[in-house]
């Protein structure tokens, strides 16, 4: 038995998270329902944790509360992390997220989108969070791209278009700095040595 549950936890913190709920049998023993990891996917774009927004407009970002201050993006790329403290996966792409923000903060704003209570996220102290951070208890841009697992990413360009999106981790699919350099390139009319330049 304990070796199975080894085994869930090893498939959720490599594929991604799902949710984890408490419930209470007839006789009154707690009981623990891990939400079943998804099986390890094809290397494949379209093979989605989501509703797949590619290439389409982007749903519309809506914020309850901004944990820090409030990003102006217009005529900026938009990058949108679904994540959750408990999540392990997300708290790994935490450092990567923050580069992004450092290297690329003139061309792209990076969110960090929780549905978790404001208090649990500000609470969390390491790892440090230094792009921008809300919540939004009700899920609503959560619910229109139907995330069934996180950490999930949308980059959206300055016209609405998705044009990344994603488990930032998957294995022929990674989110990298050379990926998000060309999608700068391509959909925000500047040329990669012009974003290396920026990005200094």
């Amino acid at each position: 038995m304990k070796s199975q549950l080894i085994a869930i936890v090893a498939a959720v913190l490599v594929v991604g998270c799902g949710k984890v709920q408490q419930s209470t049998s007839p006789e009154g023993t707690k009981t623990v329902e891990v939400a079943t990891a998804q099986p390890e996917p094809d290397i494949e774009r379209k093979k989605l944790w989501a509703k797949s927004y590619l290439n389409q407009k982007a749903p519309e970002l809506i914020v309850e509360k901004w944990l820090s201050e409030k990003p102006e993006w217009k005529g900026k790329f938009l990058l949108v992390d679904f994540w959750a403290t408990w999540c392990g996966p997300c708290l790994k792409a935490i450092p990567e997220l923050n580069r992004f923000h450092e290297q690329f903060g003139k061309q792209m704003v990076v969110v960090g989108l929780s549905d978790e209570q404001a208090s649990k996220v500000a609470s969390m102290k390491q790892p440090h969070i230094e792009y921008y951070s809300a919540i939004d208890t009700q899920k609503r841009m959560k619910k229109e791209v139907e995330v069934k697992g996180i950490p999930h990413v949308m980059i959206i360009d300055p016209q609405g278009m998705v044009r990344w999106e994603g488990f930032p981790f998957l294995s022929g699919h990674e989110l990298t700095e050379e990926v998000v350099k060309n999608l700068l390139s391509e959909h925000g009319g500047k040329t990669g040595e012009e974003l290396k330049t920026e990005g200094k």
